[in-house]
């Protein structure tokens, strides 16, 4: 009897540590969730009115670029913005943080050809690298763009050894796992909004120019180029309709089957040089119109293409005294920033731009960019 009251009392001490132990571990628990949550919405917070001020003073200098005033420091944050060093999410939370909210999935090429063939009835004429870095070439010196830049832009975009299909995170080496981070696609990485927005404006010169080259073709050849025409034409009937604005035009590209089919002319022989290289020039026109005078260097012109023409015209046109003082985040919006290693790395402008032509220096003996150099014509 003495023994079973022991061993009775022992389970209880027993089952009451336990109790107390899984109570203590709770307690600790709830704490740091109440730590962790109490850090995230202080540095939301904090987050929030920096890039707030980003946004008010981009306005503010938007406002006097229309009016030809030039821009000053106190038109910019000056500050860098802030980072989180609260307690790290503890195991097992519940409670998503918004950052980590999955995305929607992100089109990839087998994507863009469906939706081309199903909404276009169009392929896109696939070639050997060697030919589209000729095709690219030619529309490059036909467009005004220099050797130097098509060559310097393709390496800081691929690496130097990227072909003229790859995406956005799927350069090669290919990591194992790796995931497409943005439709971008080509030599210069071209968005799926802007060839939706290129094809609206430059449409019918792209049309002119395939239709110059199905004069001097006949046969099967001739009768080839007559369809994907006719395909390029339904692609830019789309993409006129709707507003001749990048939200329209960015909406269109990213969630309908005719905006994502639309990307996949990026891939075609006669089409996909014509568009990427509009890219640029147009950047080049732009800058131009804005006041640049002498010719744009290659990080200059890369400066356009990763941020967009107003941001990066803004850089270009700065006086170097005001590029090492100005942080990068003034060119970027948050999530964009977040997700750019370079920017996010790149204290300034003057920073960033060093780091462009740093990536480009090393990588122009890359087999793929002395492939491209040597294609010039």
């Amino acid at each position: 009897m003495r023994a079973s009251f022991i061993g009775r009392f022992s389970a209880c001490l027993l089952a009451a540590t336990l109790l107390l132990a899984a109570l203590e571990a709770y307690a600790q628990s709830a704490g740091e969730i109440a730590d962790y949550t109490e850090a995230r919405e202080a540095y939301r917070a904090e987050a929030t009115a920096y890039w707030s001020a980003v946004v008010e003073k981009r306005r503010i200098r938007n406002a006097k670029r229309r009016d030809g005033t030039a821009t000053q420091l106190s038109d910019y944050v000056l500050t860098q913005p802030p980072a989180y060093s609260g307690p790290p999410r503890p195991p097992g939370l519940a409670i998503p943080d918004p950052a980590e909210v999955p995305r929607p999935p992100i089109p990839v090429l087998a994507d863009f050809l469906r939706h081309a063939a199903e909404q276009f009835r169009f392929v896109p004429d696939r070639v050997p690298e060697a030919v589209f870095k000729k095709e690219y070439a030619r529309a490059a010196r036909a467009a005004g763009l220099t050797r130097d830049q098509i060559v310097r832009v393709y390496v800081f975009e691929t690496g130097g050894n990227g072909t003229h299909d790859v995406q956005s995170g799927l350069t090669s080496p290919m990591r194992p796992g790796a995931r497409a981070i943005s439709p971008a696609m080509g030599y210069n990485q071209l968005l799926s909004t802007n060839s939706v927005g290129l094809l609206a404006q430059h449409g019918d010169r792209f049309v002119a120019l395939l239709k110059r080259k199905a004069d001097d073709l006949s046969g099967t050849e001739r009768a080839a180029m007559e369809r994907k025409i006719e395909a390029l034409r339904r692609m830019i009937t789309l993409s006129r309709s709707v507003p001749n604005a990048w939200a329209q035009h960015d909406i269109m590209a990213k969630t309908t089957p005719g905006g994502i089919g639309i990307h996949a002319v990026v891939l075609d022989r006669d089409i996909g040089p014509l568009l990427q290289v509009q890219k640029l020039a147009d950047s080049i026109a732009f800058a131009r119109r804005r006041g640049a005078t002498a010719t744009l260097t290659a990080a200059e012109l890369e400066l356009m293409n990763l941020t967009g023409d107003g941001n990066g015209i803004d850089m270009v046109l700065m006086p170097q005294a005001m590029r090492e003082r100005v942080p990068t985040s003034n060119f970027f919006q948050q999530t964009g920033y977040e997700r750019n290693p370079i920017a996010a790395r790149t204290a300034t402008v003057a920073g960033l731009i060093a780091d462009i032509e740093t990536k480009m220096e090393r990588g122009v003996q890359a087999q793929g960019a002395r492939e491209l150099a040597a294609a010039w014509p």
